[in-house]
């Protein structure tokens, strides 16, 4: 492994700004998200939609959007223009926005990287992935003379890992086990995980945006400890989780028996693609099932589906059905339908989160940031579900880096 002792210490150490380096940089969320903080920093559209530009946060001492400075890999080549043009065609996001920012997603272009494979490495195997992963990190951070680093996962979804393999499991125990693997030849680590690893290596913060088996692995999280640095996950909160987090408290704070919980989505885009993958679509609904489970206090029944429907593009239809018991037996039921826009949903959090990882990075917080929970379907170091509880969670966080 390279070993460069200036990055290892939690901050790239630089006067600059803060760096956002996306995984998947070329994707729907990505693209969103750039095009919106191009839009907000030209005043060309509002903050709707961003947590950390409510009111109750505004005291948190967060870096400016006009202080981040993007890049990513991606294995797409498209440029941004092109990306947002489609996405525009898709009424994801405004065309006069596409048009009016054509130069700054052009220039954006230049900042992002075809990521190191196994094919394109040699016999180094997965170290010698790491490594340049590691490398490109470093290079961007000391070109923009970055103050901080933020490395985002909005990339597809990966399947998760076989419980049942016990070799695997002991790869990913320690990081000298996933060291001792490498030497052998073998390549524990998930895709996810390589960008945690290579992102602790660097001394920079990670956001885990997709359920991918990654940054909560012990072997990455006790890397990440050792490097001081922060991290948030995972799998982020945006639709119809996000309405279960708001009901299932009710029902249980109503003393309401929750009989059953059928839940349907229809997606298309690249999410639909992906979760079409028998194996890749486990990752999600365990996230989802979870949740649910550990707010209620129980497994509750109810079928649990994700579809892939392409005519949807990047939009999704959710539709609940809820069974439920109250006084004297008397059966009733809930549904609900939403229909959302995913990138426009997932984009303004993805922003909220780099600026409050990086403060709190900045504050001196290490390892998972538990009261980002807010954010997450599976939140990293907690097992608070319950959208009312996280979100004081929330606002306690932001008081302590007001404090700063």
């Amino acid at each position: 492994m390279t070993d460069d002792s200036d990055l290892t210490t939690g901050t790239a150490g630089g006067t600059g700004g803060v760096g956002v380096w996306f995984v998947g940089a070329k994707g729907s969320v990505a693209t969103t998200a750039l095009l919106g903080a191009h839009a907000l920093r030209a005043r060309l559209a509002g903050p709707t939609g961003m947590v950390t530009e409510l009111p109750a946060l505004e005291g948190a001492h967060l870096v400016g959007l006009d202080d981040l400075v993007t890049g990513g890999h991606d294995l797409s080549e498209v440029p941004y223009r092109k990306r947002a043009e489609l996405l525009a065609s898709q009424r994801v996001v405004p065309r006069e926005l596409v048009d009016a920012l054509g130069d700054a997603l052009d220039a954006a272009d230049a900042e992002v990287l075809v990521p190191a494979t196994a094919a394109t490495v040699g016999e180094g195997g997965q170290a010698a992935v790491v490594d340049a992963l590691v490398r490109d990190l470093r290079d961007f951070v000391r070109r923009h003379d970055l103050a901080r680093l933020v490395v985002v996962d909005v990339s597809s979804t990966q399947p998760p890992l076989d419980p049942s393999d016990e070799t695997l499991a002991a790869d990913l125990a320690t990081p000298e086990s996933v060291r001792s693997a490498w030497e052998a030849g073998r390549s524990p680590l998930p895709l996810s995980a390589t960008y945690a690893w290579a992102a602790f290596e660097v001394g920079a913060s990670f956001v885990a945006f997709t359920p991918s088996p990654g940054v909560d692995l012990p072997a990455v999280a006790e890397q990440g400890r050792r490097a001081g640095a922060t991290w948030a996950g995972s799998d982020g909160k945006t639709g119809e989780t996000l309405m279960k987090s708001v009901l299932a408290p009710m029902f249980v704070q109503r003393a309401l028996h929750v009989d059953s919980w059928a839940s349907f989505n229809l997606l298309g885009g690249g999410d639909g693609q992906t979760l079409a993958d028998p194996e890749a679509v486990r990752s999600k609904t365990a996230t989802k099932a979870a949740g649910l489970a550990a707010m209620v206090g129980r497994p509750v029944p109810g079928p649990l589906h994700i579809d892939n429907v392409p005519d949807f593009g990047d939009w999704k239809t959710a539709w609940d059905h809820i069974g439920f018991t109250g006084f004297l037996g008397t059966r009733m039921t809930l549904q609900f339908t939403w229909a959302g826009c995913d990138s426009a949903l997932a984009a303004p959090l993805v922003l909220d989160l780099v600026r409050l990882v990086a403060a709190a990075a900045e504050a001196g917080r290490t390892g998972a940031v538990t009261e980002l929970g807010f954010f997450f379907k599976n939140p990293s170091g907690s097992d608070e579900h319950a959208l009312g509880e996280q979100w004081r969670a929330l606002l306690g966080l932001a008081e302590e880096l007001g404090r700063r």
